[in-house]
């Protein structure tokens, strides 16, 4: 089964809700996993290692 694309926004929302104290922590991992964070993460981490001399 494919994973549907990272949504940025709902990562966000999921930690400002988190930051606000409206989610537990447990609650907030889940909603990072299922939104994509590691695909964002490994976006982020690729783009900075190609930007290094």
């Amino acid at each position: 089964m494919e994973r549907p694309p990272a949504d940025p926004v709902k990562l966000l929302a999921s930690w400002m809700d988190w930051e606000k104290g409206e989610l537990t922590p447990g609650r907030v991992m889940a909603d990072l996993k299922t939104g994509g964070l590691r695909d964002v993460l490994e976006h982020l981490a690729e783009s900075a290692l190609a930007d290094q001399p």
